[in-house]
C-alpha cells in the first residue's frame, strides 16, 4: 500500500514574500548598479542564496553599501533607516509586507493617540524593531502572558501584534492586561495567511503520521507551525531543503503530512513532496 503525502491546504510563500521576491529579481535585472538587501530579504537561507547567484547581495547595515541600489526587506525597518539611505544618494526599493506597513500605522497612531503601546512578538525580531521604531521607540515589547506582570502601565493601553503570531498568543497577552489597566484596545494585525496556515496545519498534522515543515530555520513563523505540527503529531521534522529528508523518519508512516512557512517558495514544497515519494515509495516505483 502506497503512502499518501499530502499537502497542507495552504502552505508557502504568502503575498508579502512574493511581491518582495519578484521586486528583487526585478531589481536584479534592471538596475545598473550593485544591489543589496537591508539583512536577509526573507527568513530563508535558500531563497537568499538563489538571490546572490541573481547578483543580489546582503548587507547587515547601510555602511556595508556605498553605492547602487538598497532592499529594504519584507519585514520592514525603522523609517530613519530610510531616510539614511536616501542621504546618501542610494535608490531605496521598498519591499517592506503591505500588511507589516499597516502595523506600523496602527503602532504610530495609538502612540500618538495617548495610548501606552504593547507589541506581542518576539524581542529582536526586525518586524519587531521595526514596530517599535514608528512607535518612536515608546512602546514594551512581550513574547507571551508571563511577560505582562513585569509591565509598568498606564491607564490606556494599546496592543498590535507581529504578523506571525498566533490568534492563542494574543488572546492570552490581552487577557493578561485587562485586568490591570483601566482602557484597552486591541488592533488584531496578525496576517491572514498567517491563521490559515496555523489552522490548515494543525488540521492535517491531527490526522497525519508524520508531518514535514518546509522553511528557514530562522523563520519565526516556520518555526511556530512546527510547534503547531508537534503538539498534534510527534514525529514532525523541520527541515530547510529536501536533501535533509531521511527514510528512516517515516518507518510505518501511512499519511506524511507537508505543509511550510510563509518564507517558503512553492517550488521547495513540491521538490519535498517528491523526495519524499520517492523515499517511501520506492517499491511501489520499482
Amino acid at each position: 500500500m502506497a503512502v499518501e503525502i499530502r499537502a497542507a491546504a495552504q502552505a508557502g510563500a504568502c503575498y508579502g514574500v512574493n511581491r518582495a521576491l519578484e521586486m528583487a529579481q526585478q531589481c536584479a535585472r534592471d538596475a545598473a548598479g550593485a544591489v543589496h538587501t537591508l539583512g536577509p530579504l526573507i527568513h530563508n537561507p535558500l531563497v537568499v542564496s538563489d538571490l546572490a547567484e541573481q547578483g543580489v547581495a546582503v548587507a547587515d547595515t547601510l555602511d556595508d553599501v556605498y553605492s547602487g541600489t538598497v532592499i529594504i526587506r519584507s519585514h520592514g525597518v525603522v523609517p530613519a533607516v530610510i531616510k539614511q539611505a536616501q542621504a546618501r544618494g542610494l535608490t531605496v526599493i521598498d519591499a517592506t509586507c503591505p500588511y507589516v506597513k499597516k502595523v506600523h500605522a496602527a503602532a504610530a497612531k495609538l502612540v500618538r493617540e495617548g495610548y501606552d503601546l504593547v507589541i506581542v512578538g518576539e524581542s529582536g525580531h526586525p518586524e519587531v524593531e521595526g514596530i517599535v521604531g514608528h512607535a518612536g521607540g515608546r512602546a514594551h515589547v512581550v513574547g507571551s502572558a508571563d511577560d505582562v506582570p513585569a509591565l509598568a502601565l498606564g491607564k490606556q493601553v494599546g496592543v498590535v501584534v507581529q504578523t506571525t503570531q498566533t490568534a492563542q498568543n494574543l488572546a492570552a497577552v490581552v487577557a493578561a492586561l485587562a485586568p490591570r489597566v483601566h482602557e484597552l484596545r486591541v488592533i488584531n494585525t496578525i496576517c491572514a495567511a498567517t491563521s490559515e496556515r496555523q489552522q490548515a496545519a494543525g488540521e492535517l498534522a491531527r490526522e497525519a503520521d508524520c508531518m514535514v515543515v518546509v522553511g528557514g530555520k530562522n523563520s519565526g513563523n516556520t518555526r511556530r507551525l512546527a510547534q503547531i505540527c508537534r503538539a498534534a503529531c510527534p514525529r514532525t521534522y523541520h527541515i530547510e531543503d529536501a536533501a535533509e529528508l531521511e527514510a528512516a523518519w517515516f518507518t510505518g508512516a501511512r499519511l506524511i503530512g507537508v505543509t511550510a512557512g510563509a518564507s517558503t517558495p512553492q517550488a521547495h514544497i513540491e521538490r519535498v513532496v517528491a523526495t519524499l515519494d520517492a523515499l517511501t515509495n520506492q517499491k511501489d516505483h520499482a
